[in-house]
């Protein structure tokens, strides 16, 4: 894939050496944005979310446990993302004790791991605790599928490109995660890297098809992370 992936317009970082941030931004504001390839991060772009109160380890856990083929279609029709783990499914991290799912232990072994979610049930519950960014184009879609990350300190996905359809953003539901991007090799001379930390209720937003991206978790705490694709 990478092989023959698209030469990338290095408009999307020529001259940028920083994160864009923007606060209480609207819809006519971000437009100037929203297609540019710029990375973007909208302070309390989520604050007003329930998602910031119930999104959690358990909740998550008694949501799949409890919603008839939902472990199911992780397998059969999304993805699971196992990072740095030997986890083999969501079930399975579902199933790990209580002291590691918490890391209430210095003993634990830390863990990290993400999910697409397409089954139809489980979308229905969480949007019913997050909605579109409200400073998204009115005729921009929220795709079918979330995108879950979550777990503890230390390094989230090692750096890589994705190959989604489309432009995404990333709201951070608890916790803290740096990011830290790269331009690909044919835009080096012209673009620089760079980094910048998310916190609990920022939206961060960034053509991942086009930049080189890693994460940190940062602190004790557990980081959620939720996600999508828009157009």
């Amino acid at each position: 894939m990478e092989v023959t992936r698209p030469i990338t317009n290095c408009q999307i970082c020529k001259n940028i050496n920083s994160f864009t941030v923007l606060e209480n931004v609207t819809k006519e504001q971000f437009s100037k944005y929203a297609y540019l390839g710029h990375p973007l991060l909208v302070r309390s772009g989520c604050k007003n979310w329930t998602a910031l109160n119930v999104f959690d380890f358990d909740f998550f856990k008694q949501l799949y446990n409890t919603t008839k083929g939902a472990y199911q279609s992780v397998e059969e029709e999304c993805q699971f993302f196992p990072f740095r783990t030997t986890f083999l499914s969501l079930q399975e991290v579902f199933n790990m004790s209580e002291s590691r799912a918490k890391m209430t232990s210095k003993d634990e072994e830390t863990w990290y791991i993400g999910w697409s979610n397409c089954n139809p049930d489980i979308s229905s519950v969480l949007r019913q605790h997050y909605s579109k960014p409200q400073f998204l184009p009115d005729d921009s879609e929220l795709s079918a599928i979330d995108w879950i990350f979550m777990g503890y300190q230390g390094t989230g996905a090692s750096m890589h490109l994705d190959y989604v359809r489309r432009p995404s953003w990333q709201a951070q539901i608890k916790g803290s995660k740096t990011w830290y991007l790269l331009p690909p090799p044919e835009c080096e001379d012209v673009c620089t890297p760079m980094n910048i930390t998310v916190h609990r209720g920022d939206i961060i937003l960034i053509d991942t098809n086009q930049w080189y991206h890693t994460t940190v978790i940062e602190g004790n705490e557990m980081s959620v992370t939720l996600g999508s694709e828009y157009d």
